[in-house]
């Protein structure tokens, strides 16, 4: 597939905001930690960190999960190397993700240690460091995720909002998450839409409301027993 771009505009030149989904890409509140508190949090991140962990992700957006981990995995000064698969199907380009880093004084070591290899990550797919590798997967995630040849142990469910977005949520699609999950494996997200949890419990998961981030009261995590 080729990559398609999305069409974005900026709140308070701050925020990415998709113009198709007319949804932001990360919380108003604070999208850092937003995922300290939704991806790392609800997978128990970074206590299962070992190496050779596995995480998958629908959702690449600006890449600030991968960058947040990888801060994570650093300072958790675990030795060895994590893998990090995302499924995208608008890859945003480079100097907007840039930009959306720059709002996270707290990443920006990591932040500008990648932005050089990020025009490299969309015409490959791959970025390779010393203590990770990041595979990027373009493409329908309901036609691509059945070909990835690894399964995950835990995995950021991050898509845009699932009455904006419904495709990214459909019961097929976790049906295919929960075949790419390890035994034991996880996942987690922000929403707790009814019909998210049920087809997430009706591919095989054990599925939990818990607290939510900023303005969202609940969040949804889910073990594969």
């Amino acid at each position: 597939m080729k990559n398609v771009n999305p069409s974005i505009t900026w709140r308070e030149d701050k925020i990415p905001v998709s113009t198709q989904f007319n949804d932001p890409y990360y919380s108003l509140d604070n999208g850092l930690a937003e995922t300290h508190h939704v991806f790392l949090g609800g997978n128990n991140l970074p206590t299962r960190f070992v190496d050779g962990f596995r995480i998958a992700e629908l959702g690449f957006g600006t890449g600030l999960n991968f960058i947040a981990t990888l801060d994570q995995w650093r300072k958790s000064k675990i030795e060895g190397k994590f893998h990090f698969t995302s499924f995208e199907a608008y890859p945003m380009i480079p100097d907007d993700m840039i930009k959306a880093y720059e709002q996270f004084p707290e990443i920006a070591n990591i932040a500008c240690e990648i932005a050089p290899y990020l025009e490299k990550l969309l015409e490959t797919g791959t970025l390779s460091l010393h203590d990770a590798h990041l595979h990027l997967i373009t493409g329908d995630a309901r036609e691509t995720i059945s070909h990835w040849d690894a399964h995950a142990d835990c995995w950021y469910l991050d898509g845009f909002s699932p009455a904006k977005n419904p495709e990214l949520w459909e019961g097929t699609l976790m049906n295919a998450v929960y075949a790419k999950t390890c035994a034991g494996g996880t996942a987690a997200t922000y929403t707790a839409a009814g019909f998210v949890r049920r087809n997430l419990s009706d591919a095989g998961f054990e599925v939990e409301r818990v607290k939510g981030f900023g303005r969202k009261r609940h969040m949804s995590v889910a073990r594969k027993v």
